[in-house]
């Protein structure tokens, strides 16, 4: 048996320096390639019955996202620390012939969580169409080599097989990534692959069916609700998993924290890794800002149009230790911060300048501690 610690926030952490893959090479690993050995060792101590085509079962799945101890005393780093029960729905839907569709607003870990179930489920993570304006139904379906296409006619090896086709084939999870970004049209290209789980390839008089193991894990953010609403059929043949932002200040800070330790090693930044507490004034900003009051609860505030998600706080602490490291002394500093908070609050000049300008004079020109703050953000206004 595994145990496991029980939290009540949510993360898109990555592993510690002790559990992560050796140096790579590449700007960024795949899911499966940086945790290779955590889902290793899993599948070593995984007895349990595992659904067809599965690298591990159900259970060792919820391990490797929520992190626990093994038997042998192996330590498995949380990769989403969280509600456990929304990680258990989300699998389980996985082992059933239902897609999984992550809902929530943007930077919740949601394209995260999607990479992180499909390399532990299939061990391969690749298999990803990005949903855009400009996604045809080709990319969902099958393409064509038209050099091949005018020279031998229609045939399997003039065709050009999609990530979902490649997915069927093979028994693997298939990832749509910003679900309601593509064009309604092409998204019920999925609904007779979700359905009838065939993809028809008219051209040939033939189709491909899904081999078992073969699912699809889509996300969308609720900011694109009613750019590409999706339609009732398609609605129908997900099941939905809303993602939340965390529920403490704590449970940010720790989100901010350990995904910025992460990329500043990833990045090789020359940087000393900022302390909790530069850490904790941006999240605050952003949880008051976000909230539209302060975290005392005595004064309403405006809220910008930003997003103002724990993602946005890793990219702002993130470009504030590059500065530092190129431009500073190696320590993040005020001014260091202030260059890039500002540009993630102030997203429209006219509005959100308003809603900054009067956070700065009567929450942050107040606050104790915070003076160099309020003289950094002044100088970039």
């Amino acid at each position: 048996m595994a145990t496991t610690k029980s939290k009540s926030t949510h993360s898109h952490s990555q592993s510690t320096p002790e559990s992560a893959s050796p140096a790579s090479a590449l700007l960024r690993d795949h899911a499966e390639q940086q945790f290779a050995h955590e889902l290793q060792e899993l599948a070593k101590a995984d007895q349990r019955q595992r659904p067809p085509n599965w690298q591990l079962s159900p259970w060792a799945v919820s391990i490797y996202l929520m992190g626990g101890t093994l038997d042998n005393g192996f330590e498995v780093s949380p990769k989403y620390i969280g509600n456990r029960r929304l990680m258990e729905v989300a699998i389980a839907t996985l082992a059933t012939d239902r897609a999984l569709l992550l809902y929530g607003v943007p930077g919740t870990a949601k394209s995260w969580v999607s990479e992180h179930l499909a390399a532990a489920i299939s061990g391969d993570s690749t298999r990803l169409i990005q949903g855009t304006a400009g996604t045809s139904e080709e990319a969902i379906r099958y393409g064509w080599n038209y050099a091949r296409l005018l020279a031998e006619g229609p045939s399997m090896e003039a065709l050009v097989a999609s990530p979902m086709m490649r997915a069927m084939a093979n028994g693997k999870i298939a990832r749509v990534e910003e679900l309601t970004r593509i064009p309604s049209d092409v998204q019920d290209t999925l609904i007779t692959v979700l359905s009838e789980k065939v993809l028809p390839i008219p051209e040939l008089n033939t189709e491909v069916q899904a081999t078992k193991g073969f699912n699809v894990i889509a996300t969308a953010n609720n900011r694109d609700r009613g750019v590409n609403e999706l339609s009732s059929a398609l609605k129908r043949r997900f099941n939905t998993v809303i993602l939340p932002v965390p529920d403490s200040i704590e449970s940010e800070v720790a989100i901010v924290h350990q995904r910025v330790t992460s990329l500043g090693r990833a990045l090789e930044l020359p940087a000393e890794v900022p302390a909790l507490e530069e850490i904790n004034r941006v999240v605050t900003i952003f949880r008051e800002l976000r909230n539209g009051v302060t975290i005392d609860g005595k004064t309403k505030l405006k809220s910008p149009t930003s997003t103002l998600s724990p993602a946005e706080a890793i990219s702002v602490v993130s470009s504030g230790m590059a500065l530092s490291a190129h431009f500073g002394d190696g320590a993040l500093k005020a001014n260091d911060l202030m260059s890039a908070l500002v540009g993630a609050v102030i997203k429209d000049p006219i509005q959100d300048q308003v809603v900054w300008k009067e956070y700065l004079e009567t929450v942050v020109k107040e606050r104790d501690g915070w003076k160099d703050l309020y003289r950094a953000s002044r100088e970039m206004l």
